[in-house]
């Protein structure tokens, strides 16, 4: 990987992590406080920056009451070209209440197909 490439894991992971983060309203320095980690280090993590060690992600997680299952859901998938894939991958980066939205926009699309 070149200088400066963020792996995509990282960039997934930190995502999952922003959003956790924010839908269960907690701000970089509270989830640091919470967590034993610096604010620095949150933000870094949520934007990729970082490479975090497996036991710094598990106390962000802890700290959040997230699974360390569901911060993982889905990575590493073998078909992640599929459409199916792509979309729980843009679904999943999303807040709750977007993930919620989406999720009705999807439904009323899909009424309006079989009319």
């Amino acid at each position: 990987m070149e200088a400066g490439t963020m792996s995509e894991i990282a960039k997934t992971i930190g995502q999952r992590v922003r959003n956790y983060r924010i839908d269960k309203g907690l701000s970089q320095e509270k989830l640091a406080e919470l967590s034993g980690c610096h604010p620095t280090y949150i933000g870094q993590v949520e934007r990729g920056e970082k490479n975090a060690t497996l036991e710094s992600i598990e106390k962000i997680a802890s700290a959040m009451n997230v699974s360390l299952a569901q911060l993982f859901e889905k990575i590493g998938e073998s078909s992640t070209d599929s459409y199916p894939m792509k979309c729980y991958e843009l679904v999943a980066a999303k807040s709750k209440s977007e993930q919620e939205h989406l999720y009705k926009m999807l439904v009323e699309m899909d009424k309006y197909k079989n009319q």
